[in-house]
């Protein structure tokens, strides 16, 4: 069945297209067709800024909105290209990061990121600042659609405490349902939130589970697989947010040592035999990891 992310497609992929070769900061990113638009074989997320090393041929694309960046998001219109956006926290280095600390909107610090502190989803402040400026400002520069992170924590700092954060959840399935409504027609792919999901069914286009079968110890500076047990959950997860939007494509992220050729190629296999479009990197994802090496031959 038709909804209102889809009407007019032809029209709206052209009009996307013209406007990310022209320039025209104005109206750059709207009127994006959303999940009909593409599906996708490969994925790529990059928080670097040597745009020059993405390949030509990346599918989906993944990057911070920085001014560097926006010659490779005009450039590359064969790309669908998403704009990063922390929903449930804020780094320090954010321009936005004093006004919200001064309103009170922001919490205690992620203690696997300390320069990175919670947000609280239910506040106005940050809703209105998410719908007005940080995603506005994302789309005028031709990205077509937002990359939804750090959902999880809204739902961590409920589960840990019910009382003070009680409607982290329900706040953050509002908010991204009220992304949707203001942007009706960019592709949102949103990473994990699992409690979330059940709440948001049709509202986003991709979903990417992310560390699903590997992933990076900082304290011990190691590489190490989940258990099958956790791998299962995981992968259980992505595929219940499929059955209720059967046209949700899914997708992987991992982190493993980028020398080890043999190990990432059966990573990429395992993936893609659960059905999703997988990427694997390094866990601070400025370094490019080609799946093949040009002298490597498909599998």
């Amino acid at each position: 069945m038709l909804n209102r992310r889809v009407v007019g497609i032809t029209l709206a992929v052209l009009v996307a297209a013209a406007l990310r070769g022209n320039g025209d900061k104005s109206l750059a990113g709207a009127g994006h067709a959303g999940k009909l638009y593409r599906q996708h074989q490969s994925l790529m997320v990059y928080y670097g800024d040597r745009y020059d090393t993405i390949p030509d041929d990346a599918s989906l694309v993944i990057i911070e909105d920085r001014e560097a960046a926006e010659p490779f998001v005009r450039r590359h219109v064969e790309s669908t290209i998403l704009g990063y956006v922390s929903i449930a926290e804020v780094h320090s280095g954010r321009p936005f990061y004093s006004r919200l600390r001064s309103k009170g909107v922001l919490g205690a610090p992620n203690p696997a990121w300390p320069d990175a502190y919670f947000v609280d989803v239910r506040s106005d402040v940050w809703r209105n600042l998410l719908l007005n400026e940080i995603i506005p400002s994302i789309l005028k520069n031709g990205y077509q659609g937002i990359f939804l992170d750090t959902l999880d924590s809204a739902e961590s700092l409920e589960r840990q405490d019910p009382v003070k954060f009680k409607g982290m959840i329900a706040a953050a399935a509002d908010l991204v349902r009220a992304i949707r409504a203001a942007f009706p027609s960019i592709i949102i792919m949103v990473n994990r939130g699992y409690a979330i999901l059940p709440q948001i069914p049709g509202e986003f286009d991709y979903l990417l589970g992310e560390s699903v079968r590997t992933t990076f110890n900082p304290q011990t500076g190691a590489y190490f697989r989940r258990t099958e047990q956790d791998i299962e959950w995981q992968r259980a997860r992505m595929l219940e947010a499929r059955d209720r939007d059967p046209s949700l494509q899914l997708f992987s992220l991992d982190y493993w040592n980028p020398k080890d050729r043999v190990g990432l190629a059966a990573l990429y296999a395992e993936a893609r035999a659960d059905g999703f479009v997988p990427y694997i990197a390094t866990p601070d994802l400025t370094q490019i990891v080609p799946e093949r090496l040009p002298n490597e031959r498909a599998p």
